[in-house]
C-alpha cells in the first residue's frame, strides 16, 4: 500500500493505470471478435507521427521555446514528403525531404522567436493558419487536383514482419529516437545546457552558453522530427494525401507533451495511448458485427475524447521550464 501511495498522483501512476486499461481493453475486444495483433499494428502506426512530433517538441520546450504550430508543420511536410518521393522515385527520400522541410520551418520559427522576439504562441498559430491555405495551393499547383492525391504504390515505405506483426521501420526508429532524446537531455553536457537555457537563461548566459544558438538548434530539431512524422503519414501509413491529413494530430501531440511533462520516454508512452485509441476506433469501424452495433461517428470520437480526458486530468499539475515561451534579451 505504501508503494501505491507513493505512486499516486504521479505520471508513473497514471501511465500504469492507462497500460492496465489497455490490457483490459485488449482482452475485451478479443472477446468481442476483434484481432489484438491487427489492433496493435494500427496503434503503432497511429503512435508514430504523434511520438515523433511530441518528442521533438519536448526537446524544444526544454530549451524554453514553445511551438504550437505542429499541426501546420505536419500538413506542409506531408505534401513535401510525397513531392520528394515522386521527384526522387523513392519513399525513403520522401521521408528525408519531409524531415528537411520540417527542419527549415523549425529553423525559421526559431529565428523569429529568438532574434525577432516574436510571441511564440502567435507565431505557432501563424504556422497553422498558413498551412490551411498553403497546403490546398500546393496540391493544386503540383498535381493540378484540389484536396487529394494518390501516388504510385511502389513509393510506399513498406513494413517489416516481426513477432508483434507488421511494423514500419520508422516506428522502430521512433522508439530509438525517444531513448536517444532521453539520453541527450539527462546524460550529456548539451542536454544540461538545453535544460539550463529553459530554466535559467541568465545564469546559462553568464556561464558562456549561447542561448540563441541552443534555442534555434532545438527549434530546428523539433521541426525536423515533426516533419518526419508528417511525411510518414502518406508514405508509410495512408498511401495518399488529402488536405486534412493531419486531422488534429499536431494538437494531440501537444497533449502528449503536456501529459509527459517534457520527458521524451513518457511522451512515447503517451503517444502509444493515443495511438491505441485511434487504432481501436479503426478496428471497430472495419470489423463486421461490431461496426454495425456502434455508430461510426461515435467511434471516430474516441481519440479526441481520450485527448480531452487526459489533458483534463494532468493540466496544471506539470512543472514546465521557468523561462518557457519567454524571449531572452542579453543585457
Amino acid at each position: 500500500m505504501k508503494f501505491l501511495s507513493r505512486l499516486k498522483g504521479t505520471r508513473v501512476f497514471w501511465l500504469l493505470m492507462a497500460l492496465i486499461g489497455i490490457i483490459l481493453a485488449v482482452y475485451g475486444i478479443e472477446r468481442a471478435g476483434l484481432k489484438p495483433i491487427s489492433l496493435l499494428e494500427a496503434a503503432l502506426l497511429a503512435m508514430t507521427p504523434l511520438a515523433l512530433t511530441a518528442i521533438g517538441e519536448c526537446v524544444n520546450e526544454k530549451a524554453g521555446v514553445v511551438n504550437i504550430g505542429l499541426e501546420g508543420i505536419l500538413l506542409i511536410t506531408a505534401v513535401m514528403g510525397v513531392w520528394g518521393a515522386e521527384l526522387f522515385g523513392n519513399g525513403i527520400m520522401g521521408l528525408l525531404v519531409g524531415m528537411l522541410g520540417g527542419a527549415l520551418i523549425g529553423f525559421l520559427f526559431g529565428v523569429v522567436s529568438v532574434y525577432g522576439r516574436a510571441d511564440q504562441v502567435v507565431a505557432g498559430m501563424g504556422i497553422n493558419l498558413f498551412a490551411l491555405g498553403f497546403v490546398p495551393y500546393l496540391l493544386m499547383s503540383i498535381w493540378a487536383f484540389p484536396g487529394i492525391h494518390i501516388f504510385p504504390r511502389e513509393l510506399m515505405v513498406g513494413p517489416i514482419f516481426t513477432f508483434f506483426g507488421r511494423l514500419s521501420p520508422v516506428t522502430l526508429v521512433t522508439i530509438a529516437i525517444a531513448v536517444l532524446a532521453h539520453i541527450l537531455l539527462h546524460r550529456t553536457v548539451l542536454g544540461f545546457r538545453i535544460r539550463a537555457t529553459g530554466e535559467k537563461p541568465e545564469a546559462a548566459d553568464v556561464a558562456g552558453v549561447r542561448i540563441d544558438r541552443i534555442r534555434i538548434l532545438t527549434a530546428t530539431l523539433g521541426g525536423a522530427l515533426c516533419g518526419l512524422g508528417g511525411a510518414f503519414m502518406p508514405l508509410a501509413w495512408f498511401g495518399g494525401i488529402v488536405k486534412e491529413i493531419s486531422a488534429g494530430r499536431g494538437f494531440i501531440a501537444l497533449a502528449c507533451v503536456v501529459f509527459a511533462g517534457l520527458e521524451p520516454l513518457l511522451a512515447l508512452a503517451a503517444a502509444f495511448i493515443f495511438g491505441f485509441a485511434e487504432g481501436f476506433a479503426y478496428s471497430v469501424a472495419v470489423t463486421p458485427g461490431v461496426k454495425e452495433a456502434i455508430p461510426f461517428y461515435f467511434v471516430n470520437m474516441i481519440p479526441y475524447v481520450t485527448t480531452l480526458l487526459v489533458v483534463a486530468l494532468v493540466i496544471g499539475r506539470r512543472k514546465f521550464p521557468a523561462a518557457s515561451g519567454r524571449p531572452y534579451a542579453r543585457e
